[in-house]
């Protein structure tokens, strides 16, 4: 396999998990109150939970979606239409509500619990063992590649998230100015359902 095969899957883990939402949020706070070293418990069990998901839903979906080519584009169709709400929601929203008090940092149990039950990391899995079933013939080799490109692609987007967690606490003052983020990455993840439907 080589990597201009995973390429659109690898572009499309990113935009999925570097876009703002509920494990975002979480590691920006943590980075904010406790700083990265004691934020990387939590941010693993996110991208732990999140490379899980993707597992099942490869492991589950991946026979059927390979038997049945007009199931997989029904999957996409809902998948995307699932990815715009949420874009909607991400580009009309306000600054996250970063306030609350913390007396210590999320454990990496508590990550992958909030991810297993977040539905945004549901239709992103699903949506990606329906898009990019072609890249494995068998639904464990789905599995594997799904939940490790979704586990090290979320350490990465979350790391980035936690760092800058205090640095765009100083920067962004206004309500105006984190809806311009917003809309942006918004539009982003519109962009990424793009290599959803290639090929």
């Amino acid at each position: 396999m080589t990597i201009d095969a995973l390429l659109p899957l690898i572009l499309f883990a990113l935009i999925s998990t570097i876009t703002p939402g509920g494990a975002t949020t979480l590691a920006t706070a943590s980075g904010a109150h406790f700083g990265f070293r004691r934020s990387i418990p939590v941010m693993a069990g996110c991208a732990v939970g999140l490379g899980s998901i993707a597992c099942a839903a490869a492991a589950g979906l991946g026979g059927l979606l390979m038997a049945l080519p007009s199931l997989q584009v029904a999957m996409k169709a809902l998948g995307s239409l699932y990815l715009i709400w949420l874009a909607i929601r991400i580009g009309r929203s306000g600054p996250p509500h970063l306030s609350g008090e913390m007396a210590k940092p999320t454990s990496f149990v508590a990550g992958v619990w909030m991810l297993w039950y977040n539905p945004k990391g549901w239709a992103m899995t699903v949506g990606a063992a329906a898009s990019f079933a072609a890249l494995a013939n068998s639904p464990a080799t789905l599995a594997i590649l799904l939940g490790s490109t979704f586990c090290l692609v979320a350490a990465f987007s979350l790391a980035v998230w936690c760092a800058l967690g205090q640095l765009l606490g100083r920067l962004l003052k206004t309500a105006w100015q984190w809806r311009v983020l917003n809309a942006s990455l918004a539009c982003l993840l519109v962009m990424s359902i793009i290599p959803m439907w290639r090929g």
